[in-house]
């Protein structure tokens, strides 16, 4: 089943190289760079939709209190703050569907552009959907005296491989720290639910590049270089300037929470105030006109009338 979405990403991979001067690398970045930025408007969604279960957790709470022994009325009541928040519970659970045979797809093509063995060179060939790409078989696998096919650890590859696995720790957790600001950048840590919240994102924040580190150091080096190309994408895409120009770009919105309506009309209404209080200070003037003192100029009807 995979397959279906595998082998066109490896096809694309593989013309890519073909295209960037027989530089697997490169493919690798580039094609990268493209799904991350393809796949923003879900990410960016799914962000948004997290914000906001986040901005309702503390109202939820209380409603968790109050109908505690009322299981029916609690139901009702949080479809209500749903519907109040313009929330759909299941809305951040879509785009990740959505991306994951997506990334699925990306990474497994990465895996079999690098084939070492003769098996995997001939399983290359197979996936490929464009004929006469599989004349580029085997693809060149050395990069900056690394192996992308092996694990960068000695004696598969030079010492200084091992900056990768520290350069993916490292992207991983800015990416992380950049996407979780976003999220809890309205949340009060010295509540209770925002507390819990912002200790889960610390510790996820934590574990999830240590983990990914450990990734790197048993995956073959162009994974490493996929990790850390998706990781800096990442962060590129949420660096608040950037986001504002993609957001526009994919008619992103940045959710409800970030729009004070009530302040905002008041704002406009004392905006308008002054403005039609202006323009009647202006038109009275007008209006009234100003009085000629030169002699000979003849005086209007209006002018008559109220000097009468």
């Amino acid at each position: 089943m995979w397959d279906i979405f595998i082998n066109p990403v490896v096809t694309l991979l593989t013309w890519l190289y073909a295209l960037l001067g027989n530089n697997v690398v490169l493919a690798i970045i580039f094609l990268t760079f493209v799904f991350r930025l393809l796949t923003y408007p879900l990410f960016a969604r799914q962000q948004n939709s997290t914000k906001q279960m986040q901005e309702m957790q503390p109202e939820l709470k209380k409603l968790q209190e109050k109908y505690k022994d009322d299981k029916e009325k609690l139901n009702q009541a949080t479809m209500e703050l749903y519907s109040k928040y313009g929330v759909n519970p299941l809305a951040g659970c879509l785009p990740v569907f959505i991306q994951f045979p997506i990334i699925i797809a990306l990474y497994q093509a990465v895996i079999f552009a690098l084939a070492a063995t003769p098996d995997q060179l001939v399983d290359l060939s197979e996936r490929l959907i464009v004929p006469g790409l599989d004349q580029l078989i085997p693809l060149q696998s050395v990069w900056l005296g690394m192996d992308l096919t092996q694990p960068p650890t000695p004696p598969l590859n030079p010492t200084y491989a091992l900056i990768l696995p520290a350069l993916v720790m490292l992207t991983q957790w800015l990416s992380f720290r950049m996407t979780m600001s976003r999220s809890n950048a309205n949340q009060d840590d010295d509540n209770n639910s925002g507390g819990q919240a912002a200790a889960m994102s610390r510790s996820m924040g934590t574990v999830m590049p240590v983990m990914f580190g450990i990734f790197a150091l048993s995956f073959s080096v162009g994974i490493s270089i996929y990790f850390i190309t998706s990781s800096v994408v990442s962060i590129v895409q949420y660096y608040p300037p950037f986001k504002r120009v993609l957001d526009r770009i994919f008619r992103v919105s940045s959710g409800p929470s970030d729009e004070k309506p009530d302040t905002i009309s008041l704002e406009a209404a004392k905006k308008g105030s002054r403005g039609l209080g202006d323009t009647g200070g202006k038109g009275g003037g007008k209006g009234g006109g100003k009085p000629s003192n030169k002699a000979g100029k003849p005086s209007t009807g209006k002018t008559s009338r109220s000097k009468s």
